[in-house]
């Protein structure tokens, strides 16, 4: 048997290929939506993708059961509760399908995260044909955690409802699973579908009954309290995607075609006046040095999906600004999240703008250092912190105002428009993205602290707590 886990960390997203090494039939099982890796890897095997498995209508990436239907000719299978544009094979508890002599699925509707979860278990019939040797989970069960009921992904569902659908699927059957079971699931650490997820990227089904918290004995009110407090908020794209994966829509290679266009300076200013947004992929230090007017940073190291998802639009145009070898994965990593609004480049990138001075901006930087002196001199600047409030409540600059990266836009009326705003987030990676908001929208006295809350609380200086 072939079980091939496939870990994109930067959407902390896995997705699977199971296949009968006699049969030579794969199935590939959530997979991201450049799907490149799934057929190099089955050709190089001589393996047949027959089958793409969705586990639920996945709502923080969108998903490539399209591409792997067209390109590879594959059947889409979901639970019986999917409801979807496109045409798929409706699967039960029970429900088998058989890759060959030596591997069985077996499909379990597992609802709570959404109403369509699906669990899809794996047998190896040659080392036991009536013990399930893995469970893939999709966004039911994680390691360490399970999928929260509370995202507006599930229009239609109260978290109420999906609560107790998941109290059902974990203590009604997950928890009747074998220990020696493998659990792999559809996210790892950093996923925003739960809330303490884990670092590992599997586990068993033993290990999770000792170790998970929503695994322990509870009653079901106990239960839906428990899997429902301290929820991390929700990016705005996640509705997007969710509504996306329901529907029939372009292969990403058709949108990639259309998006990646040199696009003239003068036609690109042009269009933002016109509302194109204007996306520089370049590392935060050089945005500082030098930047397009207008453009925001959200570089391609980082979390870069899931902040582009959270800051952008899918609607108005989205033209991006960086190095030759950025632009290609820039537009097909914003293609992973459905924003297929690219519309081009920058023809010659930041060099396109050397007889053109007018258009150039910096972003000033500062070292805690200095911002302590200016402090220290009654030099008080507003300290705009952009971290999350539970980050905030841990520690924080004395007298800063904490406004997190996800609700700037909505709150520039609360900052000032003189003086200095000093802008910070943990590390820098945040606080690039809000310098270049604030610039756009007009305030120009923004310093952006050099190595953030991070680098302040190592020098020693005074932090406040709560």
């Amino acid at each position: 048997m072939i079980l091939d886990q496939y870990y994109l960390s930067c959407l902390s997203h896995a997705s699977y290929m199971i296949a009968d090494e006699t049969s030579k039939v794969a199935v590939v099982v959530d997979p991201q939506r450049d799907i490149n890796q799934y057929l190099a890897d089955a050709k190089a095997k001589g393996l047949t993708i027959r089958y793409v498995i969705l586990t639920h209508f996945h709502a923080d990436f969108l998903a490539g059961h399209i591409e792997l239907r067209d390109k590879a000719g594959a059947e889409i299978i979901m639970a019986k509760r999917a409801q979807a544009e496109f045409a798929f094979h409706k699967v039960s508890d029970g429900n088998e399908i058989v890759l060959g002599p030596d591997v069985t699925l077996k499909f379990m509707e597992t609802p709570g995260h959404t109403p369509e979860g699906l669990s899809v278990l794996v047998f190896d019939k040659r080392n036991d044909s009536q013990t399930p040797y893995a469970i893939l989970t999709g966004d039911t069960l994680f390691v360490g955690d399970v999928g929260r009921p509370d995202l507006l992904a599930s229009i239609g569902v109260t978290a109420d409802e999906l609560a107790d659908m998941l109290y059902d699927s974990i203590h009604h059957k997950m928890l009747n699973l074998p220990d020696s079971t493998l659990v792999y699931p559809a996210h790892g650490a950093g996923s925003m579908c739960g809330k303490n997820l884990g670092q590992e990227l599997h586990s068993t089904i033993g290990e999770q009954k000792r170790f998970n918290y929503a695994m322990k004995p509870m009653t079901r009110e106990a239960f839906k309290a428990i899997v429902t407090e301290d929820q991390p908020e929700a990016p705005e794209y996640f509705v997007h995607d969710a509504i996306l994966n329901r529907q029939e829509r372009p292969a990403l290679e058709r949108s990639m075609q259309e998006s990646i266009k040199a696009i003239p300076l003068e036609k690109v200013m042009e269009m933002s006046r016109q509302g194109a947004q204007l996306l520089d992929v370049r590392e935060g230090l050089d945005f500082a040095g030098s930047h397009l007017a207008g453009s925001i940073n959200i570089a391609l190291k980082g979390k870069y999906a899931t902040w582009a998802g959270s800051i952008l639009n899918a609607k108005d145009p989205i033209i991006v600004i960086g190095e030759a070898d950025q632009v290609e994965e820039a537009v097909m990593r914003l293609g992973r999240i459905g924003f297929d609004n690219t519309s081009g480049y920058l023809e010659g990138g930041m060099m396109a703008l050397e007889n053109a001075p007018e258009l150039q901006r910096k972003t000033d930087r500062i070292t805690v250092q200095a911002l302590a002196d200016m402090i220290s001199e009654s030099q008080q600047p507003f300290i705009l912190d952009v971290r999350s409030e539970k980050e905030y409540a841990t520690g924080h600059i004395p007298d800063s105002r904490n406004f997190p990266l996800t609700h700037l836009q909505e709150n520039l009326g609360k900052l000032p428009r003189t003086g200095h705003v000093v802008v910070h987030c943990e590390g820098g990676y945040r606080s690039s993205i809000a310098a270049g908001l604030l610039q756009k929208h007009g305030f120009d006295h923004v310093l952006d602290l050099v190595g953030g809350f991070k680098a302040w609380a190592v020098s020693q200086q005074r932090v406040v707590l709560g």
